[in-house]
């Protein structure tokens, strides 16, 4: 595709988006085609939509910047297609969406905007993303989904919830991925979860979720998880990992939950003879959001690349915790705690630049972290994350 093609579809796209609510009014429209013309994809979608509408806009926009980034795109793309398999889409399904897609787009934009030439590089965008992520499902080996049975929940917080299943089949994925996941309470609702762990034989993986406010999925998997119960799951995306060849050094910089893609890359560096020196900033609102300290503890005691410093926004834990009976361990293996924003911590401890970087948490502590270290002198293409949708 060339740079002019490119020009005009992010022009275009980015000129409906910019609009006060464009990007909401551009998601409800498409839906509404979508659904108008093609009434049988309904049912590939949850009863509840706004969630969807807005990963929609953020998954399209993620695309449309990177459509100069084929090695970086296509890679992501099919990935999406191989995932989009559990939800039985076929090959028409992307004509209804891309067709439903621009048919949007062009409402938005107008006669003016939405020239001859507009048309066609759309027409040539989209279809490199439908080919790219129909021919990676069509190509794929493995199961479109997975079945898993709960065999362990274990609570740790009032809102974190370790969760423990046993596979029908083992799931192969990269330390550092991610899959989407389908609970029985939730049904068409797929939220993605990090496994906290490599990837096992025996096909047992573990998760560990915080219930957020409002959250459907997370709530429901805090507070109604039960032994028995039965998960489908999709298959592994996402980019993080540490490559074989990899020598420079590495920064992890997590936040609550987002610590388990690291967690499970550092089980997985410890297996093998020579890793680089790793720094891993781990980080929560107050101590107790700290959850997974005894696991990072013997990993750093065992492994002397590893470096583990905890970062605290707060001193104090919250009035609801309940601290632990009894004397607390000694964790030689962990740096002293730092209070502050972990941002701003990791910034201040000297320069990174020659590190690997990856930041796994919520969007806005990943796009402020990140932030933070680019003004600190790491340069963009060192710092990577999964995509903030």
């Amino acid at each position: 595709m060339d740079s002019r093609t490119v020009a005009l579809i992010r022009t275009t796209f980015k000129a409906v988006a910019a609009e006060e609510g464009g990007s909401e009014k551009l998601a409800r429209s498409f839906y509404a085609i979508l659904f108008t013309d093609y009434p049988q994809v309904r049912d590939f979608f949850p009863a509840a939509m706004d969630a969807q509408r807005d990963r929609l806009v953020k998954a399209i926009a993620y695309a449309l910047d990177r459509l100069e980034e084929p090695n970086k795109l296509l890679p992501f793309l099919a990935q999406l297609g191989r995932d989009h398999r559990k939800y039985g889409v076929q090959a028409e399904h992307y004509l209804a969406v891309a067709t439903s897609l621009k048919t949007a787009v062009q409402i938005f934009a107008g006669t003016e905007m939405w020239t001859d030439e507009v048309d066609q590089a759309w027409d040539e965008g989209l279809k490199i993303i439908a080919d790219t992520m129909i021919g990676a499902a069509e190509k794929e080996t493995t199961p479109p989904v997975w079945t898993g049975t709960v065999i362990e929940r274990r609570e740790v917080l009032r809102n974190l919830t370790i969760v423990r299943l046993q596979l029908d089949q083992p799931m192969q994925y990269s330390v550092g991925q991610y899959v989407s996941v389908q609970i029985p309470s939730r049904p068409r609702m797929w939220r993605y979860l990090s496994p906290a762990v490599p990837a096992d034989t025996d096909g047992e993986i573990e998760f560990h979720v915080r219930g957020v406010l409002g959250g459907w999925v997370s709530s429901a998997i805090v507070g109604q998880t039960a032994v028995g119960d039965q998960w489908l799951l999709g298959s592994p995306l996402g980019g993080l990992g540490v490559p074989r060849n990899l020598k420079r050094k590495m920064l992890m910089i997590g936040c609550g939950t987002g610590l388990a893609p690291l967690r499970a890359q550092l089980m997985a560096m410890a297996q093998r003879r020579v890793n680089p020196k790793v720094h891993l900033f781990v980080g929560g609102h107050n101590p107790c959001d700290l959850y997974d300290l005894e696991t990072l503890n013997d990993l750093a005691v065992a492994n002397r690349w590893l470096t583990v410093t905890p970062v605290t926004e707060h001193d104090e834990n919250p009035w609801w915790y309940t601290e632990p009976d009894g004397p607390q361990p000694l964790r030689p293996g962990l740096e002293p705690r730092v209070t502050g924003q972990i941002g701003k911590v990791v910034a201040s401890f000297g320069a990174w630049a020659d590190r690997d970087v990856q930041i796994a948490g919520s969007p806005s502590m990943v796009q402020t972290t990140k932030f933070r270290l680019m003004a600190a002198g790491i340069p963009a293409k060192n710092i990577r994350h999964d995509p903030l949708f």
